[in-house]
């Protein structure tokens, strides 16, 4: 679907899209936000307050060490901690493969220099690859030795859902944590107090999910974290027909009364950059406010979720965000009826559904692959994918995809270098199938640069 496409049906879709008509350029943030004022709290099962703003520790930000490797920046990360902190977040969520396994300890050096009341630590069991008991225990005390805590407040299944190989999602939710003996031996030590809440994130098929809320009385689960916005709301089977609908996962906690804990608020920072159509709608209603408060927003207008995380790697956008959440403003029914109208429109856009999480990194081959998929999207969002040679818009299109892919990615980055070997397949949450998506994009790249024309 062509853009000027995708902006005349939704401007004919409802009243809300009437702002599309308009052809200025309209920037993708508001102004600067506001001095945070008082955190809104949930409370955990346990009747403890929880920030509803939570941070994600996946993304921090990165420095060159003096061998020259990418390493966490630990000045920073202490910066931003105590920022957080000060403001009333007291929710850091972690895993042992976050920032190519560095964040558990960089996060613990940060949060170490606090008084260990003020925050709440979530980490995970990310055994996705080897299900031996002894593996998880090297794994699980490693979490206590780099968090330097001896208690986890809040501890993961850490992304249940997912097949592997010829192993079903069935098969392999079995192998890792029952058949093994792992998940008895989680529960015994949330009776002894190591682990304070037990619980699992979810990523695919709904069978697992299913199952594993149907033994609820027996595993007591206190909390469960899904992949939540207002794209995946109605829409996640549109966007990868292997996905499960959030309001389906959210309803089935809230019958329960399981506390919900939110990722992806912002679906990889795609709705953070949403196409101008949309920008113009929801910065017509709310001048001062980000793009990306209205995605937050709807998560915090759901009052069984606990916290949704946000992986803010820079300061700016913990300030953003803490002006959201400090406090909600939740979303009346007439803004819901607008994402909803957004969402309706924005789904049959093209996009790959990567969000950014880097579970498929690194490439053997070098392959930048969660950078690929952002400049694709990136080009699809600014209109700037264009195949009819034809059309008088293909020339600028042409010149803005080449011009940005050199600037965005390395040559050896890019996805030519893909050889096909599928070792990210497994790995990907999403379940994209990545090296079909690379040759799509190869293909297209190579097609534009046979056009000898100049740029």
């Amino acid at each position: 679907m062509k853009r000027r496409d995708f902006i005349k049906i939704s401007a004919t879709g409802a009243a809300v899209v009437a702002a599309a008509a308009c052809t200025d350029k309209t920037p993708q943030s508001a102004s600067a936000p506001k001095e945070p004022g008082t955190m809104t709290y949930r409370k955990d099962l346990r009747g403890e307050d929880v920030s509803l703003l939570g941070y994600g520790c996946m993304r921090w930000p990165t420095t060159t060490d003096a061998d020259g490797k990418t390493v966490i920046d630990q000045e920073q990360v202490n910066a931003l901690v105590d920022y957080a902190l000060e403001h009333g977040v007291n929710y850091f969520d972690t895993a042992p493969v976050y920032g190519q396994g560095q964040s558990e300890t960089v996060t613990g050096i940060a949060l170490k220099r606090h008084p260990r009341s003020s925050y709440k630590i979530a980490t995970k069991m990310s055994n996705s690859s080897v299900y031996t008991f002894d593996f998880a225990m090297k794994m699980y005390r490693h979490s206590f030795e780099a968090l330097q805590t001896d208690y986890i407040d809040y501890y993961l299944l850490h992304a249940v859902g997912g097949s592997r190989g010829q192993l079903s999602s069935m098969d392999v939710l079995n192998e890792r944590f029952f058949k093994n003996g792992l998940l008895e031996f989680l529960l015994k030590e949330r009776e002894a107090g190591r682990i304070r809440n037990l619980g699992f994130s979810f990523h695919g098929d709904q069978q697992v999910f299913d199952y594993l809320l149907s033994q609820h009385d027996k595993y007591h689960w206190d909390f469960v974290q899904i992949q939540m916005n207002y794209m995946d709301w109605n829409h996640a089977q549109l966007l990868n027909p292997r996905n499960v609908n959030a309001s389906y996962l959210y309803n089935e906690l809230d019958k329960r009364g399981i506390p919900v804990v939110i990722m992806e608020p912002l679906l990889g920072g795609r709705l953070a950059n949403l196409p101008d159509y949309a920008a113009k709608q929801l910065l017509a209603r709310a001048p001062g406010a980000s793009i990306a408060s209205w995605a937050f927003r709807f998560c915090g207008t759901h009052p069984r979720v606990m916290t949704a995380l946000s992986g803010m790697t820079y300061k700016e956008h913990l300030v953003d965000n803490l002006s959201t959440f400090c406090p909600l403003e939740p979303l009346t029914d007439s803004d819901l009826e607008l994402l909803e109208e957004i969402a309706k429109v924005y789904v049959n856009f093209p996009l790959i559904p990567c969000t950014d999480c880097k579970y498929c990194m690194p490439c053997p081959y070098g392959v930048d692959i969660p950078g690929v998929f952002s400049h694709y999207n990136k080009c699809i969002n600014e209109g700037n994918v264009e195949e009819d040679k034809q059309d008088p818009a293909y020339r600028k299109a042409r010149r803005a995809y080449l011009v940005s892919l050199d600037r965005s990615l390395a040559k050896l980055q890019q996805a030519d270098h893909c050889i096909g070997c599928a070792q990210c397949v497994d790995a990907c949450p999403q379940r994209i199938p990545i090296p079909g998506r690379m040759r799509h994009i190869e293909a297209y790249t190579e097609q534009l640069l046979r056009d000898k024309s100049p740029l």
